[in-house]
């Protein structure tokens, strides 16, 4: 008897341990990293990535407007990062945790332009971080093949990205004065004359060629294709032409004789401000004053030096 109960726990043993190894050779783990993203249709849309604007026109040098509506990935750190040239950004965590990050670091805004070249793309208006939106700067340099070859972050919330593509490998790849319009190439040219000529200050020159690259739509105005101002916020003085100077300039009168009537029904000691003094704040000077002190035109001089 004993010997027949040893006999079929053994045989019992046995097919146990057959039924566990053959069950764990049917059990495959999968790793799949997160499928996050702008475009992914597998998510609900209230899940997929939400940008805040959408991405400046393509521009720059048109050997590079093929890169456009492709996506190069990197994956770093337990983060997968996915530069998409002219749209955007973006940044997936890697793991199966149930509140993965996967955020827009940066939405294409414009070139970066240093000594006539486009030194980088500015990728804006990211997903929020702290009291600020995240961006990101990508560099481009001469690589065999388009890839996305680096992702830092060298402060918070910024992020410096490097892309390698035989595009940029030429020279003169970069270069911005060839890829404008004719009109505006002879803009820069009168610039670059005047400045010779000493006829504009170094600084003009800097304000009439950013100027020049808003009108090519490299560069965007302040302000331009951002989100939109809350409410509260600070606003522009608008104060473009001699009528809205001067407009502005009434309303503040009368509201500095609001505040004096104010403090005289209060009792509350002020000094009211002479007319010598508004003059001088305002930098005006009596005609007899403008003729004597300005000074005569140069030789050969134009008037309007910025």
């Amino acid at each position: 008897m004993a010997v027949r109960l040893a006999g079929f726990l053994l045989l019992l043993g046995t097919a146990v341990r057959g039924f566990s190894l053959a069950g764990a050779a049917k059990m495959k783990v999968v790793e799949e990293p997160n499928t996050f993203g702008l475009n992914n249709p597998f998510l609900p849309q209230t899940t997929r990535l939400q940008p805040k604007r959408e991405p400046s026109p393509v521009s720059g040098p048109p050997h590079l407007f093929r890169l456009s509506g492709k996506c190069f990935s990197l994956v770093e750190s337990m983060y997968k990062y996915e530069f998409c040239p002219f749209h955007n950004v973006t940044q997936h965590e890697q793991t199966f945790r149930w509140n993965a990050y996967s955020g827009i670091l940066g939405i294409w805004h414009e070139w970066e332009i240093t000594n006539n070249t486009f030194a980088g793309m500015w990728m804006s208006d990211g997903d929020s971080c702290r009291s600020r939106s995240r961006q990101s700067k990508v560099e481009l340099a001469c690589g065999r093949r388009n890839r996305l070859a680096h992702v830092s972050e060298p402060s918070t919330c910024a992020y410096a990205l490097t892309f390698e593509t035989p595009l940029v490998c030429h020279p003169h790849s970069l270069l911005v004065y060839p890829t404008l319009p004719e009109a505006l190439q002879q803009r820069w040219d009168q610039v670059e004359q005047d400045l010779a000529d000493e006829l504009i200050t170094p600084q003009g020159y800097e304000k009439l060629l950013r100027a020049l690259f808003e009108d090519a739509g490299y560069l965007k105005a302040p302000g331009e294709n951002q989100p939109t101002q809350q409410e509260g916020g600070p606003k522009g003085q608008g104060l473009e032409t001699l009528e809205n100077c001067r407009k502005a300039h009434s309303e503040l009168a009368e509201e500095v004789r609001r505040l004096t009537r104010l403090l005289g029904q209060h009792g509350i000691p002020h000094s009211q401000p002479t007319e010598t003094s508004r003059s001088e704040h305002l930098g005006q000077q009596s005609p007899t004053a403008r003729t004597s002190e300005q000074p005569q035109d140069r030789p050969g001089q134009r008037g309007n030096i910025l």
